[in-house]
């Protein structure tokens, strides 16, 4: 089957989160992406050195968090403080049809392969840039990681009670977000390339990207000067809402009732007791006005079962409520096994092991698992041979030069 990106080559000088995993969708559909990394030991990938490692032991070709996210890619090692090592990218780029970067600004104009310089060694080349703030203005150059951003973007803000500090999430959100949009805004630069033959530079600012989950609130200070903040677990628009505690360990169940016709069905499920007739719970307002009453109450009731059983039993009366999944269940969750979320390939270190595959399945062209993520450089060979038309001769000269590590 032809997937819909085939043909489309990417040089990807990506690193960490956002940028890798907006190459592997377009990987996962296609393109043939080379992934350029730093060899041993002037530096690897941070994900490459990160936990959790296959079997507790760590190694740049062990880490599960660098695999899970890097599927269907090629990597070549290059050392691209050396010129030769510049001369090889040039030589990638010249083949490529999009180069994408991740880079604090400056670092690709350091090895003169800014967006100035690229278009003169192809000039209908798209590049796409995704930095923390993007590649203009006065805090542009600023370093950072998604953990960062979560503050910055205004989520931080949000997370936790009202009455406490603020809690910092354990996942940096914005690395989670940001590659859709990205690998969005390329597939519209190559479809405009397209149609008139002409590329173009993408400045992708992953600010401004995890600033779209904040526009209501931002809107709602714009309007009306209102700046919302930490709520804990409730909402505006609801109550009950939150994840109540349910029979054993650890275990709860998130409950969000937001119209009338479903309080009145989470009464009659509860068997109406007494202090659900009683004025302080009979409208949504005075709900939220005894919140903290009402949540001791609704606990009393929820502890009762398995959250298992009350997602079901809440469910069947058209109550929205959902169990909070431990990772286990997560993966192993039978409707994200059913769509094949989880793509098992053979890696070529840590062996069998489950990759991220796609959101989005597509009837006539489905993303495909076609290669597990690779090991540092393991396609150096062949990306110079079969991809850049490299002679024995000149990559044997180059490997003793050390420009491969």
């Amino acid at each position: 089957m032809k997937l819909p990106l085939a043909g489309i080559k990417v040089a990807d000088f990506t690193w960490t989160l956002v940028g890798p995993i907006m190459t592997k969708h377009l990987a996962d559909y296609g393109a043939t992406v080379v992934r350029v990394e730093s060899p041993l030991p002037t530096g690897v990938c941070p994900l490459r050195v990160s936990i959790p490692f296959k079997d507790n032991k760590p190694g740049v070709d062990r880490s599960g968090y660098f695999a899970y996210f890097n599927s269907n890619k090629y990597s070549l090692a290059l050392d691209m403080n050396q010129p030769r090592g510049v001369e090889i990218a040039k030589k990638l780029i010249a083949w490529a049809d999009v180069v994408a970067e991740s880079f604090r600004p400056g670092t690709m104009e350091r090895w003169s392969l800014g967006y100035n310089e690229i278009k003169k060694i192809k000039p209908d080349i798209i590049m796409i840039r995704s930095s923390n703030q993007g590649q203009t203005g006065p805090h542009s150059h600023q370093p950072g990681l998604g953990n960062h951003l979560n503050g910055l973007i205004g989520l931080v803000n949000y997370t936790g009670y009202p009455d406490a500090e603020p809690v910092n999430m354990m996942l940096a959100y914005t690395d989670y977000i940001c590659p859709m949009l990205g690998a969005t805004a390329l597939l519209a630069a190559l479809d405009y390339r397209r149609k008139t033959g002409k590329g173009q530079l993408l400045d992708f600012s992953q600010f401004e990207g995890g600033d779209q989950l904040f526009l209501p609130a931002i809107l709602e200070y714009v309007a009306n000067g209102i700046e919302s903040g930490r709520d804990g677990n409730a909402s505006p628009d609801a109550a009950p809402h939150g994840a109540y505690r349910c029979r054993g360990d650890d275990r709860w169940c998130a409950i969000a009732v937001s119209t009338e016709q479903q309080w009145q069905s989470l009464c009659q499920l509860m068997g109406s007791p007494p202090w659900t007739q009683k004025p302080r719970f009979a409208t949504l307002k005075a709900r939220k006005e005894n919140e903290t009453e009402l949540n001791r109450l609704m606990e009393q009731w929820t502890i009762n079962f398995t959250a298992e059983e009350l997602m079901s039993l809440l469910q069947a009366q058209g109550i929205p409520a959902g169990i909070v999944q431990s990772p286990r269940e997560i993966f192993d969750d039978p409707q994200l096994r059913h769509r094949d979320f989880f793509w098992r390939l053979n890696h070529r270190e840590i062996g069998p092991f489950h990759h991220m595959g796609q959101v989005s399945q597509l009837s006539e062209t489905p993303a495909q698992p076609r290669m597990p993520a690779p090991c540092l450089g393991e396609h150096t060979e062949f990306v110079c041979k079969e991809i850049l038309g490299m002679s024995e001769a000149e990559f044997d000269e180059l490997v003793v030069s050390g420009v491969f590590g």
